[in-house]
């Protein structure tokens, strides 16, 4: 089992008993843990893979993953700004598959 696969079977272990699934798309989903772990090793920490990162854990504690801003898209759009954490109805297509809106502030990204 390489480290990617790990991570899937650990986070999914953690996550599901909470109401979030991985996205059926398993190909996006290993590309997105994969560059989590990219990051992991360029900044110490797995900040978001669909954001650019300060490099400094304080400045990126909102996009350290599962960001701050997974729980209010899943719940109002049924899947996280990545398609990575997804609600069981988004999963099972009962939710239309909408472009997330980046919830982020301005003033917290990085130029």
């Amino acid at each position: 089992m390489n480290e990617v696969e790990r991570l899937y079977d650990t986070l999914k272990k953690v996550q599901e008993p909470k109401g979030y699934y991985f996205n059926r798309g398993k190909e996006r989903v290993f590309d997105l843990l994969d560059a989590l772990l990219v990051n992991k090793k360029r900044y110490g920490y797995m900040s978001c893979p669909c954001r650019l990162a300060f490099g400094e854990r304080d400045l990126d504690k909102d996009i350290l993953c599962p960001c701050v801003y997974r729980n209010p898209d899943v719940e109002e759009y049924g899947s996280c700004y990545c398609n990575l954490y997804v609600s069981k109805a988004w999963s099972e297509d009962k939710v239309p598959h909408v472009h997330i809106p980046e919830r982020r502030p301005q003033e917290k990204i990085p130029y």
